[in-house]
């Protein structure tokens, strides 16, 4: 089953289909970011995508310190 989750960026609505487990995930992680009830500057969208790429940058980086030890 899927849910709909909308989000406006620059005066656009995007409409995005995601499966439930993954949709009620996505909703918190917008409302930390975005206005999810109003409309979003093209900027905002572009420091959330820095802060969830440097996220992601510490955990691959953490994830490859785990691996070196295990080996």
């Amino acid at each position: 089953m899927s849910k709909k989750i909308t989000l406006s960026i620059n005066g656009s609505r995007f409409d995005i289909d995601l499966e439930d487990g993954f949709a009620t995930y996505m909703e918190r992680e917008l409302e930390e970011h975005f206005n999810v009830l109003g409309n979003n500057d093209v900027k905002i969208l572009l420091q959330a995508y820095i802060k969830k790429n440097y996220e992601y940058f510490e955990s691959k980086e953490k994830l490859e310190q785990l691996a070196n030890k295990l080996n």
